[in-house]
């Protein structure tokens, strides 16, 4: 598919290049943009820009639109908010909406036992606060992430995220007491024992556990190219934190709600956490996170010592709730599935005609395809910069990521279309094979 020519002649103000020119004068190079033109309109899992062309939307804001761009039952809590108010602050004036909200996500999360969530306002947020939680809750300071993750660029996720480039050069130094220990990737030859014993190893030489509060570890890495932590890694993680008294937090911000075919990443295991941050999807464009947890560990902080001034906005509230009721009306943990299964078979199909395309991995709707070059095994980021750039070129807004940045990462609104999913996969067959 060609991206659709504008009907109209394209007036200087809303051309491309110019917004890219002002972009550049007023805004600092390390805002990174992907994309060389500008958003005028969007509607479920397309987008058209300012210049009127259109493109499927692979990248849903960074797995922020599992309901995608505008769902009309959003749309409708929005105004009837906005009818109402549109801020107090919850710590001043409080609103019933946001406690009921707290109570439809601690039904939904699995966590043991009494729960309770405090709302924040961005991802990033939302680990630090998980991580001020665990250091009063346990009354300990150390920290333990992995190799790969992500947890934001506030000084406390950039720490936390196991990647310098591009999220760390420049900025240190980070907070003391982070560790980093190996995530288990088999592409890589790095199984869950080795994984584990590498844990071990820092209680050796770098940290004595009675001072680890916590671990944090996405059940699928995101921006560490959507590795899913094998069950025996979590199961591990586990008994780990059992034996020294650590509790044990699951950064779901990318996986939560449906994206993996279940609400949460963590129900595809039988293991239990004590913690869960989420964001992104939760409220279907608008800025709210959250942190859920077992109830003691979440009354450890002062009155006072969680919130913001934001935190839990009365609108994002709204939408959240609205997102909550379409994706269990519309059986979108379900449509998480059956849309991966369509992808996951295509590119079985294309594998063997692909010879730089190693590994299909991921769960439900959040799966990535890994390139490597075929004669040494080594990651092929121009490879992968090359699918993205011909899947663009016919319409298809694609992300990467991994450490290399050599895989690219679908993030389809799982509201999408058959049809456009069905155009998608055209194109990405035409840019793999253009590649």
């Amino acid at each position: 598919m060609t991206p659709v020519a504008p009907t109209s002649p394209v007036s200087p103000q809303t051309r491309n290049a110019d917004w890219l020119a002002r972009r550049q004068a007023a805004t600092p190079r390390g805002v990174a943009v992907l994309e060389p033109f500008f958003a005028a309109r969007a509607l479920n899992a397309e987008l058209w820009d300012i210049e009127g062309r259109r493109f499927i939307d692979f990248a849903s804001g960074i797995a922020v639109l599992n309901t995608g761009h505008r769902h009309p039952r959003v749309q409708a809590a929005l105004q009837a908010q906005l009818d109402q108010f549109h801020h107090t602050a919850y710590q001043v004036v409080p609103y019933a909406s946001y406690v009921s909200l707290a109570e439809r996500i601690n039904a939904l999360t699995p966590i043991e036992g009494p729960k309770k969530t405090a709302f924040f306002t961005t991802g990033a947020e939302a680990v630090e606060n998980a991580i001020k939680i665990a250091r009063a809750a346990t009354g300990r300071s150390g920290v333990i992430a992995f190799d790969g993750g992500f947890h934001g660029r506030t000084h406390m996720g950039m720490a936390l995220t196991g990647k310098v480039l591009p999220y760390k050069r420049g900025f240190g130094p980070f907070p003391a007491e982070v560790l980093h220990a190996p995530f288990p990737s088999s592409i890589d030859g790095v199984d869950t024992e080795h994984a584990l014993r590498g844990l071990k190893m820092l209680f050796k030489a770098s940290i004595d556990p009675a001072r680890v509060a916590a671990f944090i570890v996405e059940p699928v890495q995101g921006e560490g190219g959507f590795r899913p932590a094998p069950e025996t890694f979590m199961r591990g993680l586990r008994e780990l934190a059992n034996e020294h008294g650590i509790l044990l937090i699951a950064d779901e911000i990318q996986t939560g709600f449906a994206r993996t075919g279940r609400w949460f990443a963590t129900q595809h295991h039988d293991v239990p956490v004590d913690l869960i941050c989420f964001a992104k999807s939760l409220a279907g464009g608008l800025p709210l996170s959250g942190v859920c947890g077992r109830s003691t560990v979440m009354d450890a902080a002062e009155p006072g010592g969680l919130g913001g001034t934001y935190a839990g906005n009365p609108l994002a509230v709204a939408a959240a709730h609205a997102v909550l009721d379409v994706i269990a009306d519309e059986g979108l943990c379900e449509r998480a599935d059956q849309l991966g299964q369509r992808l996951r078979a295509q590119l079985s199909t294309l594998q063997p005609h692909v010879p730089q395309l190693a590994e299909v991995r991921g769960l439900g709707s959040m799966l990535a395809a890994e390139f490597r070059a075929p004669d040494t095994g080594e990651p092929d980021a121009a490879f992968t910069r090359r699918v993205q750039a011909a899947a663009l070129q016919r319409g298809l807004i694609l992300l990467s990521c991994g450490s290399h940045g050599n895989v690219i990462r679908f993030l389809h609104p799982l509201t999408t279309p058959d049809a456009v999913f069905d155009e998608a996969m055209g194109i990405l067959a035409d840019a793999l094979r253009a590649a």
